[in-house]
């Protein structure tokens, strides 16, 4: 297996692929390793190879992803639910 760079770490966990968060980038101001490089140390490959041996092994992405569809069909229902009661209490 290739030893990951920083950016290839970074993306992995941006988009999801970790299970350490959901698919989305990363708003730090700072992203993983360039604090690092930037004061002379670099991760070194085995540090790097580490961090990728050491990402959870998480739920399925199939699992995954269907609970967070849930979520969002939630939030509608109540939405709706929301609308409903405010036509009903306008029409009184």
């Amino acid at each position: 297996m290739p030893v990951p760079t920083s950016d290839q770490l970074r993306d992995n966990i941006d988009k999801g692929r970790t299970d350490e968060k959901v698919s989305m980038p990363d708003p730090a101001a700072v992203p993983l390793g360039t604090d690092a490089e930037a004061g002379g140390i670099a991760p070194t490959a085995q540090e790097r190879k580490l961090e990728a041996a050491a990402a959870p092994d998480g739920v399925s992405k199939q699992g995954r992803a269907s609970s967070g569809n849930m979520v969002y069909l939630a939030l509608v229902a109540c939405l709706a639910i929301a609308l409903v009661v405010i036509v009903a209490l306008a029409a009184t």
